[in-house]
């Protein structure tokens, strides 16, 4: 893995250490928080929403473009093999085309207000902070978390969870065998 997808692997012995565990939801959820919880514990974290894993794309059908996932990339990734669990996170439209390889897929979610409170006043994305940016992010709430929702196979609403709190949940989930 190159410098610049910010992997960490360290040894872990544990139950399900080849597990991979998709955590996925709209912005302000608490994805990124989440896996920097989980790097910061020693785990194999990937942040799609990071440079390099993901292309802005042209879709016809739809008039719009919209990010996917760069999909060889991405298998490379999962084809490893691994002696931790590892955890990725993103919302792509391509995403579900992974699902078979993901052990879990999770989906962190939060009433609208916290979502939007949380991207106005976060330091480490720039997306969110115009209103329409933030009417973007209702329409998808509304749009796109249903379906998320459907493919999930937990669902951890962050209200009122710390990301210890979260990624216990996930870190739990990763060693059930």
């Amino acid at each position: 893995m190159s410098s610049e997808a910010k992997v960490v692997q360290r040894k872990l012995v544990a139950p399900g250490a080849e597990k991979v565990i998709f955590v996925t939801g709209m912005s302000g959820t608490g994805k990124t928080t989440v896996l920097e919880r989980l790097r910061q514990l020693g785990f194999e974290t990937v942040d799609t929403d990071e440079e390099g894993w993901g292309e802005e794309v042209w879709f016809p059908d739809e008039g719009r473009t919209g990010w996917v996932w760069k999909e060889k990339r991405i298998a490379y990734l999962l084809a490893q093999p691994r002696q931790t669990p590892l955890f990725l996170s993103g919302t792509v439209s391509n995403q579900g085309k992974f699902y078979p390889q993901f052990d879990h897929v999770v989906l962190l979610s939060a009433p609208t207000e916290v979502m939007l409170e949380r991207v106005r006043e976060r330091t480490n994305n720039s997306y969110g902070k115009t209103a329409d940016q933030q009417a973007e992010i209702l329409e998808y709430t509304r749009t796109v978390e249903p379906l998320l929702r459907r493919g999930a196979d937990l669902e951890i609403d962050t209200a009122h969870a710390s990301a210890s709190e979260v990624a216990e949940q996930l870190i739990q989930l990763a060693q059930t065998p």
